[in-house]
């Protein structure tokens, strides 16, 4: 959720917002996707505060919500006495393979934050434009794309790997995407899917 005041802020902010170029230049090699990570949307987003003399300071919490820890993360840009604010919330899982609790912790800050930013400065994390069908056929995958989709998110499940999970999965923002990526998988992979995505 995020909060504006109204004023000088609000225009620059819109700059801010309009000018930031933040591709998706990490590669998860496990899994074979490209995302972005906070530190990227960070290190792109410097240059434009400074010409605006703004600043950005992002912080972390932990929350007790239910009977989970979750990491609640707040960025901030401020410019003289006005802020915007935007939260983003990450469950911590109960383990994940080749991390300890520190790393876990870490991670789970990560993604939160990353998703803060994105609220922020209005990071669009589908698709692009260029890679979706608009025909009016509706959305089709490209060649070898279904076979892409299987076997990342069999290799996220392999690992546990939920926030993985997620951001393969987020790719797919429209209700038809979303069934047609829900098709390729049976129903022990699906039953697997909520599960990792419910820890």
């Amino acid at each position: 959720m995020a909060t504006l005041t109204v004023g000088k802020l609000t225009t620059v902010l819109s700059d801010i917002q309009a000018k930031l170029k933040a591709p998706k230049g990490q590669t998860n090699t496990f899994g074979k996707y490209k995302y972005r990570s906070c530190e990227d949307i960070v290190e792109a987003v410097k240059p434009l505060l400074a010409e605006h003399g703004a600043s950005l300071i992002i912080s972390d919490e932990i929350v007790f919500i239910g009977e989970r820890y979750y990491v609640k993360a707040t960025a901030t840009i401020n410019l003289e006495n006005e802020g915007a604010v935007a939260t983003a919330y990450a469950r911590e899982p109960y383990e994940k393979k080749g991390m300890d609790l520190a790393q876990l912790t870490g991670a789970t800050s990560s993604y939160a934050r990353k998703y803060a930013l994105n609220g922020l400065l209005a990071i669009d994390d589908t698709k692009d434009a260029d890679t979706q069908d608009n025909s009016e056929s509706g959305h089709r995958f490209k060649p070898g794309e279904k076979e892409q989709i299987i076997k990342q998110v069999k290799d996220c499940l392999a690992a546990g790997d939920e926030h993985g999970l997620h951001e393969i999965l987020n790719e797919y923002q429209s209700a038809e995407e979303k069934t047609k990526v829900w098709a390729l998988f049976n129903s022990a992979d699906r039953a697997a899917i909520k599960a990792l995505m419910s820890e």
